[in-house]
């Protein structure tokens, strides 16, 4: 695997790890260190630690990806020094001075929120909003989804630590245009601030499981620049 980039993935809210599962066999097989970070959403910093723990798990220099919520993780775990690019998906990028519901609120709520319920302190995605997170994939991959959601802590979007990793490294990132999750105009709000090499596809908010050879193709694009 000399000379190859390793991936780091870091997943959102209601789709875990296992989100990634339609990418990861294939950057394997081309010879890619991988590994997908799982952490709790019981708090920013202990996702963001979890994240730099998958960074430090494998061999430099390292492409961090980030889906939804874990655009916001690899924003701040991405200031370690072996990771050499960042790859968003459908995400939230927060400045130093922004939360991720900072972020958000800045533009129109999306119509998953309407499907959104607390319970003991956590945000559920209730089945009635499945559509509205990932509708262009077969009904047996959203019921899929959906059974292995990843629930976050109440507040986890007003957390805040330090680290603005695309102020000082190269970004590349995938707006969803059907996306009802993640408003698509703060996808391309948050592009051009960062400066990113932005990508445009008809999609849901997870491009990964609908458009998976799209998304590798920016990945590939993102890792060679490091070898």
């Amino acid at each position: 695997m000399a000379g190859k980039a390793s991936i780091v993935f870091a997943h959102g809210l209601w789709a875990d790890g296992s989100c990634f599962n339609k990418l990861i066999p294939t950057l394997q097989a081309e010879g890619h260190e991988v590994y997908s970070s799982q952490h709790g959403l019981d708090s920013l910093e202990g996702d963001v630690a979890c994240v730099t723990r998958a960074i430090e798990h494998v061999p430099g220099p390292v492409v961090l990806v980030g889906h939804s919520y874990g655009g916001t993780l690899i924003t701040k775990a991405g200031v370690h020094d072996r990771v050499g690019a960042l790859v968003y998906i459908a995400a939230l990028a927060p400045d130093e001075d922004e939360t991720s519901v900072g972020q958000q609120e800045k533009f129109p709520p999306t119509p998953v929120f309407q499907h959104v319920g607390v319970v003991d302190g956590r945000l559920w995605l209730q089945e009635a909003g499945v559509a509205d997170f990932c509708g262009d994939l077969p009904v047996a991959e959203q019921k899929l989804v959906l059974a292995t959601g990843a629930v976050p802590v109440a507040d986890l979007f007003a957390q805040q630590v330090p680290g603005t990793a695309w102020r000082t490294k190269p970004s590349w990132y995938i707006v969803a245009n059907n996306d009802r999750t993640v408003n698509p105009d703060l996808e391309r709000a948050a592009a051009e601030r960062m400066g990113a090499k932005t990508f445009d596809i008809d999609s849901s908010h997870v491009p990964m499981l609908s458009h998976p050879d799209f998304v590798l193709d920016v990945i590939r694009d993102a890792a060679k620049t490091l070898e």
